[in-house]
């Protein structure tokens, strides 16, 4: 558990664990949302409008897999209350997998990233199986896995939602199949990407950590969630009924300045302590892992023009002492907080102020999230090839590419695509491509002499045409296999100069010319021209 912090660690930089903000609550944001931001509506035809009038495009344009289906399952009245909810995205069930949605983003950025997911029945089955369990993976990194059997069973949508950052041009959100978990496919129903205000957690360390939300609560409301467009960035703000300690006013804390820019109407409901008493929350609801987590707590006077007093515990572990709460309203949050099982708030009178006539403790808000650490991607070099344009020349290059090949090539661990080997040394390298037998079509992209690392190449067995790319570059490259393809031209010189090269299989295309010496003289490689090519003179072998 964590020491008390001293009054000297809050006055600290932004680096530091905990930090008081003084700042008043924006007012709500205009209409729609900046930079790239994404509402899709997964499995959907055609463009649907929520209740608050917001706008869901089909995200046929972001996923190259799976298939849309409907749902067979109407709430009473005649229809599902979110339209959003009445489509989903299916995904095949490949062990090993990742289905991802590319979408372009503003680099540097962060991103609040919200899955929803409604099994409902999506078939006419009076005894639908329970939902499948599948894994989510953000630029590479391991988020959480899904379990919606919960909420499925009860008839209600399950969302998850974290804030990642946008190392590149495009970010990719993907479903993982992992064989541990069931065997059916992964889906989805909708997914946002809101691009947040650079104020919002900010003091988090985005270029080492990623966050997933636990739980997001406006204390003393007993009314609906909270969200867009009361919130700009449309997160949810769960109610927190409590009948002996609620509080409602109407407040005016209208700054944009405020910290993580909370909406002003959480201000309007409290829970407040009674007089002369310590107000006790068991919040969040659920029991935590012993980890890490960011909290932020958010406080305003209920009273104008008034002010209060008090200290404020987690776990009985001091978190802010002397806490000088003004109907301006003002937040406090640690970066890194230790938590473990269920987790008591506890605000009390700081008994260097407290007297007869002090106005008890109060609290409106408040966020707690898990911190994780964001994965190892792909060593750049590669990276080069398989992601942005030269991923793009590569997979412009081929036809009937695995519809798996999106996001990072190499990880997380266990989610390469399919065909790749990579090794996960202290730079993440592409290592093998074994594409033989996969239906593929296209031209060998002279991209792939960007994999530096590759020892093993094979797409033998498809219906590749044109030529054989300079290949020099891949000093490591032991086994070349392009048989049984429809290539033409002449075999470059080149694979010649590859030292280590000891496998090329060449037969059954259509290639011509004459084979170079400094091939058929190699030591220790092993060759085949023969049959099905036209050389001249006849190769041996």
């Amino acid at each position: 558990m964590p020491p008390p912090l001293s009054l000297s660690l809050l006055a600290a930089a932004a680096a530091a664990a905990l930090l008081l903000v003084l700042l008043a609550a924006p007012l709500a944001a205009a209409q729609g949302f900046r930079g790239f931001s994404y509402l899709l509506d997964c499995g959907a035809s055609s463009p649907t409008t929520d209740s608050r009038g917001l706008r869901w495009l089909p995200d046929a344009a972001y996923v190259s897999a799976g298939a849309p289906r409907a749902l067979t399952l109407p709430l009473p009245g005649g229809g599902l209350l979110d339209p959003t909810l009445a489509t989903l995205r299916a995904f095949p069930h490949r062990p090993g997998a990742k289905f991802c949605y590319e979408l372009p983003v503003d680099r540097n950025r962060r991103y609040l990233l919200r899955p929803t997911f409604f099994y409902g029945a999506i078939s006419a089955s009076a005894a639908p199986p329970l939902p499948p369990v599948f894994d989510l993976i953000v630029d590479g990194t391991f988020w959480t896995a899904v379990n919606t059997t919960d909420d499925a069973l009860a008839g209600a949508a399950s969302s998850y939602e974290g804030v990642f950052p946008a190392s590149g041009r495009n970010m990719s959100f993907c479903l993982g199949v992992n064989p541990d978990y069931t065997d059916a496919g992964p889906f989805i129903s909708s997914l946002q990407v809101i691009q947040l205000d650079d104020k919002v957690y900010n003091a988090t360390n985005f270029t080492t950590s990623a966050m997933g939300l636990i739980a997001r609560t406006k204390f003393g409301s007993a009314g609906n969630v909270e969200r867009y467009p009361d919130d700009s960035f449309d997160r949810y703000w769960q109610p927190f009924p409590d009948s002996k300690h609620a509080l409602s006013s109407t407040h005016n804390v209208t700054s944009a300045e405020f910290w993580n820019l909370p909406p002003p109407d959480v201000f309007n409901t409290a829970l407040v302590a009674e007089q002369d008493a310590p107000l006790v929350l068991q919040w969040p609801p659920m029991p935590l892992q012993n980890d890490s987590y960011y909290v932020a707590l958010y406080f305003a006077d209920t009273v104008p023009e008034s002010s209060r007093t008090f200290d404020v515990y987690i776990n009985d572990y001091l978190f802010y002492k002397g806490l000088n709460v003004t109907s301006a309203g003002l937040s406090i949050f640690a970066t890194q907080w230790t938590l473990s099982g269920l987790t008591r708030v506890i605000l009390t009178h700081d008994s260097a102020s407290a007297s007869a006539s002090a106005l008890p403790p109060l609290i409106n808000a408040g966020e707690v999230f898990g911190l994780f650490s964001l994965g190892r991607l792909t060593h750049p070099r590669d990276v080069e090839c398989f992601s942005a344009l030269a991923l793009e020349n590569m997979k412009k290059s081929l036809r009937n590419i695995p519809d798996d090949w999106n996001g990072d090539p190499c990880m997380p661990t266990g989610y390469a695509w399919s065909g790749v080997t990579c090794d996960e040394g202290p730079r993440i390298r592409v290592i093998s491509l074994n594409f033989s037998s996969m239906g593929l079509s296209g031209s060998l992209s002279p991209d792939i002499a960007k994999l530096t690392a590759l020892t093993n190449i094979s797409f033998a067995n498809n219906s590749l045409s044109g030529r054989i790319p300079n290949l020099s570059n891949l000093s490591r490259l032991q086994r070349l296999h392009l048989q049984d393809n429809k290539l033409t031209g002449t075999v470059p010189q080149t694979l010649g100069t590859i030292t280590v090269l000891s496998e090329l299989f060449l037969q059954n295309n259509g290639l011509s010319g004459e084979v170079p010496e400094n091939l058929l003289r190699k030591p220790g490689l092993t060759y085949r021209f023969l049959p099905g090519n036209q050389f001249s003179p006849k190769p041996p072998g």
